[in-house]
């Protein structure tokens, strides 16, 4: 026969991988070529994956060369589109889902044009570890499933629990005692601490320089509204959706909403918000927090403290900062829920066409090899022995249910990244049984015991969320939409953004300009909008159901 059939194909290529597994291990034998795979990837300054050890690592367990494809992380989408457009892409593509991933949209187009490879068949055969995750996890598989019933690629799934409530909100406890006020628990009792802290000096200086409350514009919980609207309607900072009853609807119009942003733009009025919490980079948000002469701030919205203040070995005011609980306003006491922390809809790792049988065995392996523990934590920390440990007796993981399972080695004071893990490339799968396995020291203040500070300040959000919010992280919109859908977010999210600003600092009225915002939600296609995540809500049901 001139051709061999696919799966004799298959068959034939396992054989020869298997013999060349073999052959390598036989005493006095020579070690075959190592398969060269193409791989693009994003590079920061601290890293270099080409002489990095997780790489090394790989290369030597599955015989295989790296042939790197790397890009800053500055402009870091623009430079993944322009790679596809070319004739010679990547036969994957490894990415760090916090700078840049493929979209759902994405993940649609690019499927069904036939330049990603469908993994089912790979997972089913060649990953059993993958494949044990998506039977015992049913979120992981509708997230890596597409609506046509192929997975294009997988996602950065970490069921980080501190992540799944990102809007929180941490306030000088130091000045509270020092001012015999109490932690506020309502709307209206934060607007007096933030009262107290502008006008009765709590840092003790004799000047009006306190900041009662700051944020910045990024992502990680820093924007204020979310906080604040929460305690009137429910702010996720993302869809700006509810579900009544399994029906899709848009919150930026109600009347809680205009209610809450009358709140905001009270507190905006007395001088009580920052006017740079709606318009700076988290730079000059931990400038406020870190200020030199004197502690300024008086509370810091963000998901978790070290985004404004120092929390590290020498820091000076890192432990002053507390919790605020979600607080009780008129009509709710929500906290913004996303799911399971740090997914994002979307693929951090595809296969293209362009990778040949072998290579796409080699990488389904490796991906696999990054579904165990140890794996994982070779991927995202670095190799053992060097970034991480075995547990030593007496200490205690971060889940009060967990067994200890890795420690993280500190690194020396003063030296070099060490170049060893992937870091956030190489989040794979970290569902909360290995999270909660980490090493964390039982003094929340010490830098080795901040996430168990983090796991015990979320626990005043959990619970909080609503009833039902809308599950954007775990939706998928059909094909024919994806763009459009992804255009309208955009455009609505900016539209409402851009409309509560001008609210709070009074460049628009609330009292005149309201219906004339609402019917702008409309022209701008809010109706079709909500309409279609209906359908995509619907599917996911349809999906869902045996």
């Amino acid at each position: 026969m001139r051709y061999l059939r696919p799966w004799l194909a298959i068959l034939v290529i396992h054989l020869l991988l298997l013999t060349a597994c073999a052959a390598s291990s036989a005493p006095g034998s020579a070690k075959p070529e190592p398969l060269v795979i193409r791989i693009f990837a994003q590079q920061d300054a601290s890293q270099n994956l080409k002489t990095n050890g997780f790489s090394k690592l790989l290369e030597d367990r599955f015989n295989v060369r790296f042939d790197w494809l790397t890009v800053p992380y500055e402009g870091a989408k623009e430079k993944r589109q322009i790679s596809l457009a070319g004739n010679r892409y990547a036969d994957a593509y490894i990415l760090t889902s916090y700078i840049d991933q493929f979209s759902q949209a994405d993940v649609l187009r690019y499927g069904q044009q036939g330049l990603l490879y469908p993994l089912n068949d790979l997972i089913e055969r060649d990953a059993p570890h993958i494949r044990d995750a998506f039977a015992q996890n049913a979120e992981l598989r509708t997230l890596s499933t597409a609506p046509d019933g192929n997975i294009y690629g997988l996602v950065d799934y970490s069921e980080c629990f501190h992540c799944s409530y990102p809007y929180k909100m941490w306030i000088n406890a130091k000045w509270l005692d020092g001012l015999h006020l109490a932690m506020p628990s309502t709307t209206e009792a934060f607007r007096d601490v933030l009262r107290a802290f502008k006008t009765r000096d709590p840092n003790g200086n004799g000047k009006a320089d306190e900041v009662s409350l700051s944020g910045s514009t990024e992502d990680f919980g820093v924007r204020i509204v979310p906080f604040l609207m929460n305690g009137f309607i429910y702010d996720d900072d993302r869809t700006y959706l509810r579900l009544t009853d399994g029906k899709a609807g848009l919150v930026a119009d109600r009347p809680e909403w205009k209610e809450g942003l009358a709140y905001i733009k009270s507190l905006y009025d007395e001088g009580l918000i920052d006017p740079g919490a709606f318009t700076q980079n988290a730079d000059a948000f931990k400038q406020i927090g870190e200020n030199a002469d004197a502690q300024i701030l008086g509370a810091g919205a963000a998901m978790h403290p070290d985004i404004f203040v120092g929390t590290g070995a020498d820091n000076r005011r890192g432990g002053d900062y507390r919790p605020v609980p979600p607080l009780k306003g008129p009509h709710a006491d929500n906290s913004v829920y996303q799911g399971s922390g740090g997914i994002s809809p979307g693929a951090k790792f595809v296969i293209t066409n362009e990778a040949s049988e072998a290579a796409r065995i080699a990488l389904i392996r490796m991906v696999d090899y990054m579904f165990t523990p140890e794996g994982q934590a070779n991927a995202e920390v670095g190799l053992e022995g060097v970034d991480w440990r075995k547990p030593a007796p007496g200490e205690h993981a971060l889940g009060p249910d967990a067994a200890p399972a890795f420690a993280r080695i500190p690194a020396r004071e003063g030296a070099p990244p060490s170049n060893q893990g992937w870091g956030g490339m190489g989040h794979f799968y970290m569902p909360k049984t290995y999270r909660d396995s980490w090493v964390q020291s039982m003094d929340i203040y010490s830098p080795d015991g901040y996430e168990r500070r983090l796991y015990k300040a979320t626990q005043l959000y959990e619970g909080h969320e609503p009833d039902d919010p809308y599950p954007f992280w775990s939706v998928w919109i059909d094909a024919a939409q994806a763009d459009e859908a992804d255009n309208l977010q955009t455009i609505i999210k900016g539209y409402i953004d851009q409309s509560a600003l001008q609210f709070i600092t009074g460049a628009k009225d609330l009292a005149k300009d309201w219906d004339e915002y609402v019917a702008g939600l409309k022209r701008i296609g809010a109706d079709r909008y909500v309409a279609t995540m209906q359908r995509a809500y619907d599917d996911r049901l349809a999906r869902s159901t045996p």
